[in-house]
């Protein structure tokens, strides 16, 4: 996975935990369902990379 594309996927997930998080102690259910589908998007982003890297090691 590019160094690039990492971190993106890293931010998203932190910045989906956070909203959460807000969500939670504001009793906000909008928020919380937002950060919540930011980490889940943020996981496939890693997963579909995850995939990229190892076709990419087989093909070599």
């Amino acid at each position: 996975m590019s160094t690039e594309n990492r971190a993106k996927a890293i931010a998203k997930n932190i910045e989906g935990k956070i909203q959460e998080v807000v969500g939670e102690v504001t009793g906000n259910p909008s928020d919380k369902a937002e950060g919540k589908a930011k980490q889940v998007e943020s996981q496939a982003r890693h997963t579909a990379q995850n995939i990229k890297d190892e076709i990419k090691k087989a093909l070599d």
